[in-house]
C-alpha cells in the first residue's frame, strides 16, 4: 500500500464537494482551522454552487476533483461535504496522475466510495477524517488526530470497553468506512477486498432492518470470513418501524459474526460522532481489544 507524502506547513490543500452542496460561510471555521495548522486551503469551483442537492452536476464535480488531482501544487484534497453523490463521479475521473503522484484524500461517510476505490484499484492510502462541514461539531481530539495524521505524526487511539467486545490482539492493514456505501459498491471494481485486513464500519440514519440486511449481505459475500479484526464505529440516529425490529446494530453484528473468532471492538469513536477520530485507510495498525479497553495504534 502506498502512503501519500505527509503534508508540511505551507502546503496547499484543495477543498472540493464530491457530493452535496455547501455554502462558503458553512466552512469558514474549518478554513480558519486549516490555516492555523499551517496549511493553505484552495477552494474548488464546487464550493457554493448548487444543482438540486448536489454541488453542481456530475461533470462539474468530477472536473473539480480532476483539477485538484492534476494540480502539482495541491498536496492534499479535503472534501467539504458528504451526503450522496460521490459514486456518481468515480468513472468520470482520470486517476492516471494520482497513481503516479498520490496525495491525501480526506473525508468520511459518502467519501467512502473514493477511499474504497483508491485502496482496491490503486493500493493508495487515504484519510477517513472529519470533513469541513463537520469541523465545528467535532471535538478537539478528533481534529487533532486529523492534523497529526496529515502531518505524519503517529496516532494512538483508545476507547473504553464494551460488553459485546471480543478480546484479542491483531495487526494488519485497515480498510472500510461507511457500511451503506461499501454495500452499494458490491459487484463493482470498487468493491473492497477485506481478506487479511482489519475492517472498520460505521453508519448513520438507516432503518434497523436495512442494517440487518447489509450485515447479512456482508457475511454472505465473505466480507467477514477472513478478516483479522473488526472495528465498529458510530451507529448513529437509527430508525425503527412501528413493529420494533428487536435488535440494535451492534447486537446484529454480534449475532452474525459469532461463528468467527477475530477480535471485535464496538463503540469506537469514529463516524457520525463528535469524536470522529481520523484513521488512515490502507495504513497498518495494531488493534488490541482487552477487558480494560481498546487500543488502536498506528504502526
Amino acid at each position: 500500500m502506498k502512503i501519500p507524502p505527509f503534508l508540511k506547513k505551507g502546503d496547499k490543500v484543495g477543498i472540493v464537494c464530491t457530493a452535496r452542496a455547501i455554502d462558503l460561510e458553512k466552512i469558514e471555521f474549518a478554513l480558519t482551522t486549516l490555516k492555523a495548522w499551517g496549511l493553505v486551503p484552495v477552494l474548488g469551483k464546487t464550493i457554493g454552487i448548487w444543482q438540486d442537492q448536489f454541488a453542481g452536476d456530475d461533470i462539474v464535480r468530477a472536473t473539480d476533483l480532476q483539477n485538484m488531482i492534476n494540480d502539482p501544487e495541491i498536496k492534499g484534497i479535503i472534501c467539504a461535504k458528504g451526503g450522496y453523490g460521490t459514486v456518481r463521479i468515480l468513472d468520470l475521473v482520470d486517476f492516471s496522475y494520482f497513481k503516479k503522484k498520490p496525495k491525501w484524500l480526506c473525508g468520511f461517510s459518502d467519501v467512502t466510495a473514493l477511499h474504497a476505490h483508491f485502496q482496491q484499484n490503486f493500493k493508495i492510502a487515504s484519510l477517513h477524517s472529519p470533513m469541513l462541514s463537520t469541523f465545528k461539531g467535532n471535538c478537539d481530539e478528533a481534529l487533532e488526530s486529523m492534523r497529526q495524521s496529515l502531518l505524519g505524526e503517529k496516532v494512538k487511539h483508545y476507547t473504553g470497553s464494551n460488553k459485546l467486545n471480543r478480546l484479542g490482539t491483531v495487526s494488519g492493514e485497515l480498510v472500510g468506512g461507511n457500511l451503506s456505501v461499501l454495500f452499494s459498491l458490491f459487484g463493482s471494481d470498487s468493491d473492497l477486498e477485506t481478506k487479511d485486513k482489519i475492517l472498520f464500519i460505521e453508519d448513520l440514519d438507516e432503518y434497523l432492518y436495512h442494517m440487518d440486511r447489509m450485515i447479512v449481505a456482508f457475511d454472505r459475500a465473505g466480507k467477514f470470513k477472513d478478516i483479522k479484526g473488526l472495528i465498529v464505529g458510530g451507529m448513529s440516529s437509527m430508525n425503527d418501524n412501528d413493529i420494533p425490529f428487536g435488535k440494535q446494530p451492534n447486537e446484529m453484528i454480534s449475532q452474525h459474526t459469532k461463528k468467527y473468532d477475530f477480535p471485535i471492538c464496538y463503540g469506537f469513536p469514529c463516524g457520525h460522532l463528535e469524536h470522529n477520530r481520523a484513521l488512515i485507510l490502507g495504513g497498518k495498525y495494531e488493534l488490541s481489544v482487552k477487558e480494560s479497553g481498546v487500543d488502536l495504534v498506528e504502526k
